[in-house]
């Protein structure tokens, strides 16, 4: 029995005692005020639900989990037509796996798992920071990354809520030394986007500078073990198909998605030149590239881990120059430890100003992506 005197649990304590509450808490409210809008505007346009928010990569993430992958590369005028072996097999799978033993469908649980997986991100944005700062600063990691300008994408059916979990955590582990989880963790993430090779970059340096420094050898598991994922994932499409590049050909050919070293110059002339001319695309592109070097800059002024110095940078580059990609916020927010710099950068009114700011620009690309099909995600 409680003496008398004491006072009783307030029944929100053992939620305030999760880590990074505030941060989920958040994250949770701004899932659900999106839903709301976007029933709101279903009540309007007889959508559905669902069928908003399955659009855009969500609708090949689905493809994939009813058919599967293609057996042989899709043509027409001699060209490969877009289709589901662009998408890498973790998500899709995770989403067939959970609707084969519910009563789900493939997109409601499309849906869920990755709005769960958002959540799990938002802590492990909080737990690597905390593991290199302090815990303040890994709150402050959190909020700001649940309320990213780019996790509108957390209300589709995309895979990156799953990405930045794994590339957090094995990150998280590199910076314990603990080399086989961060290979492990970082197959999951090669297995899950191409983007997790930038994660093995980051196992490879860590793994240098261990074995530079204190002979450390059983380092080199985790950039030995960490981009198996993305091997056997090409190495099957080679064998289901018949062509060993079947993925690049796809991206070229379906998604006109090509590496070039000009594209962000063009971006940046274009809108210098005549800053009326571009786009929304091109104006967000601009804006984006702006503010993506900047925080690259305030990454390295923080003096970050050199493991996560390599992932930004080496992310920041990637995006970069992905015609017709470029640094839009979905893929700023990839960029995680750009978030994390701007979250130990700045604390009180400084931080609630960025963070403000954050909210308003997370709320435009809500409604704009949910509004339009103007600006893909």
């Amino acid at each position: 029995m409680t003496e008398p005197g004491t006072p009783l649990s307030h029944p929100l304590t053992g939620w305030r005692r999760l880590p990074f509450a505030r941060a989920m808490g958040l994250y949770v409210a701004v899932r659900l005020i999106t839903l709301a809008m976007v029933l709101v505007n279903d009540a309007f346009t007889n959508q559905g639900l669902v069928a908003h928010l399955s659009t855009w990569d969500g609708a090949w993430f689905l493809q994939a989990v009813r058919h599967g992958w293609p057996s042989h590369l899709p043509h027409a005028q001699g060209h490969v037509l877009a289709n589901p072996i662009a998408f890498f097999p973790l998500f899709p799978l995770a989403i067939r796996a959970v609707a084969a033993v519910t009563t789900l469908s493939a997109a409601v649980v499309g849906i869920w798992l990755s709005a769960v997986a958002g959540l799990t991100a938002v802590v492990g944005v909080g737990l690597l920071t905390a593991e290199f700062t302090d815990r303040d600063r890994g709150e402050r990691a959190a909020l700001l990354f649940a309320l990213a300008p780019g996790s509108f994408v957390f209300n589709l059916i995309y895979n990156d809520g799953l990405l930045i979990t794994f590339c957090a955590l094995s990150l998280w582990a590199l910076l314990r030394r603990r080399w086989r989880l961060a290979g492990v963790i970082g197959v999951l993430a090669t297995a899950t986007s191409p983007v997790g090779l930038i994660l093995a970059l980051s196992c490879v340096v860590s793994a240098g500078l261990a074995i530079a420094r204190r002979r450390e050898w059983r380092a080199l598991a985790a950039p030995l073990l960490a981009p198996l994922g993305f091997f056997a994932w090409m190495g099957y499409l080679w064998a289901h198909t018949g062509e060993p590049w079947a993925w690049r050909i796809t991206e070229h050919d379906g998604w006109q998605s090509y590496p070039s070293l000009l594209y962000p110059l063009r971006v940046l002339a274009k809108f210098i030149t005549n800053p009326l001319s571009p786009t929304m695309t091109g104006q967000i592109l601009f804006a984006g590239t702006v503010v993506a070097v900047a925080l690259l800059v305030v990454a390295f002024r923080e003096h970050q881990p050199i493991e996560l110095l390599t992932f930004a940078t080496g992310a920041l580059v990637l995006f970069a120059v992905s015609a017709p990609v470029g640094l839009r916020p979905r893929f700023i927010m990839l960029a995680f430890p750009l978030t994390i710099a701007a979250a130990t950068r700045w604390s009180g009114r400084r931080f609630q100003l960025v963070l403000t700011t954050s909210a308003i620009l997370l709320a435009l690309m809500t409604i704009e992506s949910f509004s339009s099909f103007a600006v893909f995600p």
